[in-house]
């Protein structure tokens, strides 16, 4: 497998999982790990991973569910040509098909109405959040709202879903009401709601959302709070069988 300047393989999964990383670009988080995690599908699903990145979410998902097919859509070049590579390395190509392409524009070059889940990892961050903007293109891409942003992501998934079908994504809590708000728009309704604390006692940093597209408006679940870190700072046991690979 070609590796190019800065690049090099991590391993994830008790080393099931091959990922190829380039830290000055681009390199996923326990957000992605933890987003899936928490996609529960059933046998043989179709997916579309939006603003896939370096394809973590859809490498990740395979090691849950080896029968699903995935499309992985990611705008930009480098990145997408860097996830394929992954894809290849691990001997997935026949799960994972990677698009080089827009997400906003998925339901152009992908098949409306018809896929089982969608899932999402998306940049966090509206460009007047306050938030610095890394000079850094990519990164800025990959954390800033340039190339897309939530309205087009939810709107997007609601036009790629089959009735019933599943969106779930991993974002920020304090745009929890704007994906409340942006979901009902579009026919999304929220099923599951399960927050991420760094520690215990803190507030939560993460929230992962699950949502089913023309479902009932009743019945959301508030799950358990995930914990991340000891008060020792070493990730807590869950968070340990989560790196590990195991989903109970």
């Amino acid at each position: 497998m070609t590796l190019y300047e800065n690049e090099e393989i991590n391993h994830l999964f008790n080393e099931k999982i091959k990922i190829i990383q380039n830290k000055t670009v681009f390199s996923f988080s326990l957000d992605t790990i933890l987003l899936a995690y928490f996609t529960q599908i059933k046998k043989n699903s179709k997916v579309v991973d939006l603003c896939s990145g370096n394809g973590a979410a859809s490498l990740f998902l395979t090691h849950y569910h080896p029968t699903a097919q995935i499309d992985a859509v990611e705008i930009q070049s480098d990145i997408a040509e860097m996830a394929t590579r992954s894809v290849e390395l691990n001997e997935l190509s026949n799960q994972i098909t990677v698009h080089n392409r827009d997400a906003k524009e998925a339901t152009a070059f992908l098949k409306k109405d018809s896929y089982d889940a969608v899932i999402c990892n998306p940049p966090y961050f509206e460009l007047d959040s306050g938030h610095k903007v890394n000079p850094n293109e990519q990164l800025a891409i990959a954390r800033h709202e340039i190339m897309i942003n939530l309205e087009d992501i939810i709107k997007t998934s609601a036009g790629l879903l089959k009735t019933k079908g599943k969106l779930f994504m991993v974002h920020r809590p304090d745009r929890l009401t704007e994906i409340m708000t942006l979901m009902a728009k579009y026919d999304l309704m929220p099923r599951k709601i399960q927050s991420v604390i760094p520690k215990k006692g803190r507030e939560a940093n993460i929230v992962l959302v699950e949502a089913m597209a023309k479902g009932a408006m009743t019945g959301v679940k508030l799950l358990p709070e995930i914990v991340v870190h000891e008060e020792d700072n070493h990730y807590t046991e869950f968070i340990e069988r989560i790196l590990a690979g195991d989903r109970d």
